[in-house]
């Protein structure tokens, strides 16, 4: 776990590792990661947004040898085609993976959450969900499983996945030339993770505290007017 937590926070490290070792197959990987993530359900934890912030920061080296323009191509894709894959996942093989052995690699609150997002959002979820880990898996799965109209999935698959990508590696492409922040990878990367997850909080604390005040509280009844008297 320890070296799991490692290589999260210093991901700028590894991945600059991996290119020196890799080269060119470097995309590969990162294809494969993101796709991965993207298009399995059971791999929700995979570094989704700290892996494009440090691919775009590594990519604004001129010697890294990534280009940041492929980078966003190649993972663009990797994400529209991952959701794709766990969107078919879950529209036919759903009840099957939910009833059967796999069922205990899912856990129940992450596909709760996910529930909560579209009864909330509705189809936008498909978009807002790529900011937020673990429900990130979780949402093509959940449009397959309630048989959301393809079509309708695929426009919000497409315009979320390439703004997920774009926005993260060139956050990571222009604040990376920052001394401070290459210097301090592994705090940005928890505040990466801070920001991802702050909706799910406020929606915790909202639920938590302030739902139960409201569910109590008594509409107050409509006087009736002497006007209305007279009608009745």
């Amino acid at each position: 776990m320890q070296q799991i937590i490692d290589f999260f926070l210093h991901i700028d490290d590894e991945l600059i590792k991996i290119t020196a070792d890799y080269g060119v197959w470097t995309y590969g990987i990162l294809f494969a990661i993101i796709f991965v993530e993207t298009g399995l359900v059971i791999m929700p934890f995979l570094p989704g947004d700290s892996l494009l912030f440090a691919a775009g920061a590594i990519a604004a080296n001129p010697d890294s040898g990534l280009n940041v323009g492929i980078v966003c191509l190649l993972l663009s894709i990797a994400a529209v085609l991952g959701d794709t894959v766990n969107y078919h996942i879950g529209r036919y093989l759903g009840p099957k993976v939910l009833s059967g052995k796999l069922s205990r690699w899912l856990n129940p609150k992450h596909l709760e959450k996910t529930q909560e997002f579209f009864a909330t959002y509705g189809p936008k979820t498909i978009v807002i969900a790529r900011f937020v880990p673990i429900v990130r898996t979780f949402a093509p799965f959940v449009a397959g499983v309630g048989q959301m109209d393809y079509r309708r999935f695929l426009i919000y698959n497409v315009a979320g996945g390439i703004f997920w990508v774009l926005s993260m590696t060139f956050a990571g492409y222009w604040f990376g030339r920052i001394e401070w922040v290459s210097k301090n990878f592994e705090v940005v990367v928890l505040a990466i993770i801070f920001v991802s997850i702050l909706p799910a909080i406020v929606e915790f604390i909202r639920h938590r505290y302030f739902a139960p005040r409201v569910a109590k509280m008594e509409v107050p009844a409509v006087p009736t007017t002497d006007c209305a008297k007279d009608k009745a």
